[in-house]
C-alpha cells in the first residue's frame, strides 16, 4: 500500500473515530462497566470491518496480516492499561478525570509508535540483520511479560516526570482538568500533568517493545500502523474492564508473552522458512482463545475448591 489515498481516508477515520470517542463516550463522567462493555465490544466490531475494507481493496493477504497485527497490538495494549492504572494510583488521580487521561495517552502512543514503525522499516530496509535484532528484543520482552508488571515501579523516578518538576513547580492537589495553573502569580504544574508525562514516557518504551512484534508479522508501514490505530482506539471504554480482567483473566501475561515469543521465533527463521499469513493468524487467534479457555477452568476450579461443601451439588 504505497498510495496517499489509504493513509489520507485512514487519517480521516482516525480523527472521526478520536471524535466519537471523546465526545460521545461517557463524557465528563465515571463510565459504568456495562458502557465499557458495549463500547469495547463496539470497537472491536468496527477493527475488524476494517479488515474487510482492507480486503476489498488490497486483497485477502493484507486483510489477514492486518487483522493478524491488530489482535497483537491490542493484546499488548492491555499492559499499557495495567500501567496507566497504576500511574492512576500513584498520583491519586480522581477517576473522573481518568478517562481524559487515557484519551491523550493514546494520541501520543500514535505519534510514537508512527515514527518508530518509519525508523524500523528504514533500518531494516538498510541493514537485514536488523530483523535478528528485533526478535531477540522480542524474546526479551516476552520474559519480561512473563515475570509480570513490576507493581513497585515508582513513577516518581520517572525521567520525564523529573524533567518537568525541575522546569515547574507542582500543586500539592489537582486543579480539576487543568494540567498548569498560576499560584502566586507563578506558573505551576499539577499532578494531572505530571501523570501524562510518565504515561508518555510508558508510551515510548511500548513503543519500542511493540513495533518489533508487528514486524515480525509484516513489513507493510500502513498496515502495521493501521493495526496500531484500530488496537488503541477504545482504549478508554477497555480500561472500564481492566481491573475486572486483572481478576478473570490470570493467565494473561503468559498469553501475551507466548505470541510474542512464537513472533520472534517466527521473524528470526524467516529466512529459512516464511510462514503463510493465514497460519499466522489461526496461531494468534489459538493461543489467544487457548489463554483465555485456561484462565476460565482456573477461576472456576478456585471457586469450587472455595466452596464450603455444604453448597456443593450433591452434598448433604
Amino acid at each position: 500500500m504505497n498510495d496517499l489515498l489509504p493513509v489520507a481516508a485512514l487519517g480521516a477515520a482516525l480523527i472521526v473515530f478520536l471524535a466519537i470517542d471523546l465526545k460521545l463516550f461517557a463524557r465528563d463522567r465515571e463510565p459504568s462497566f456495562r458502557e465499557g462493555l458495549v463500547w469495547s465490544i463496539g470497537w472491536l466490531v468496527v477493527s475488524l470491518l476494517a479488515g474487510v475494507v482492507v480486503w476489498a481493496f488490497e486483497g485477502e493477504d493484507d486483510a489477514v496480516l492486518y487483522t493478524t497485527v491488530y489482535l497483537v497490538e491490542r493484546s499488548l495494549s492491555l499492559d499499557n492499561l495495567f500501567v496507566f492504572l497504576l500511574l492512576f494510583a500513584y498520583f491519586a488521580v480522581p477517576v473522573a478525570q481518568r478517562a481524559r487521561l487515557v484519551f491523550w495517552g493514546i494520541v501520543f502512543a500514535l505519534v510514537l509508535r508512527g515514527l518508530a514503525i518509519l525508523g524500523g522499516v528504514a533500518l531494516i530496509e538498510q541493514f537485514h540483520f536488523v530483523i535478528y535484532v528485533l526478535g531477540a528484543t522480542l524474546l526479551v520482552l516476552a520474559y519480561r511479560i512473563f515475570r509480570g508488571v513490576d507493581e513497585n515501579v515508582d513513577p516518581g523516578q520517572n525521567l520525564f516526570v523529573r524533567g518537568v518538576r525541575r522546569l515547574f513547580p507542582v500543586t500539592d492537589t489537582h486543579h480539576d482538568n487543568n494540567w498548569f495553573v498560576r499560584v502566586g502569580g507563578r506558573l505551576h504544574t499539577t499532578p494531572l500533568f505530571l501523570c501524562l508525562a510518565a504515561m508518555v514516557f510508558a508510551d515510548i518504551a511500548f513503543a519500542i517493545d511493540s513495533i518489533p512484534a508487528a514486524f515480525g508479522i509484516t513489513r507493510d508501514p500502513f498496515l502495521i500502523w493501521m493495526g496500531n490505530v484500530f488496537a488503541l482506539l477504545g482504549l478508554r471504554a477497555l480500561f472500564v474492564l481492566v481491573e475486572g480482567l486483572i481478576k478473570r483473566f490470570r493467565y494473561l501475561d503468559e498469553t501475551i508473552a507466548i505470541v510474542l515469543a512464537v513472533v520472534a521465533v517466527k521473524l528470526m527463521l524467516e529466512d529459512v522458512y516464511k510462514l503463510p499469513a493465514e497460519a499466522s493468524l489461526a496461531l494468534v487467534v489459538l493461543l489467544l482463545a487457548g489463554g483465555i479457555l485456561a484462565s476460565v477452568i482456573a477461576e472456576r476450579s478456585e471457586a469450587r475448591r472455595d466452596r464450603p461443601s455444604g453448597d456443593r451439588p450433591g452434598a448433604s
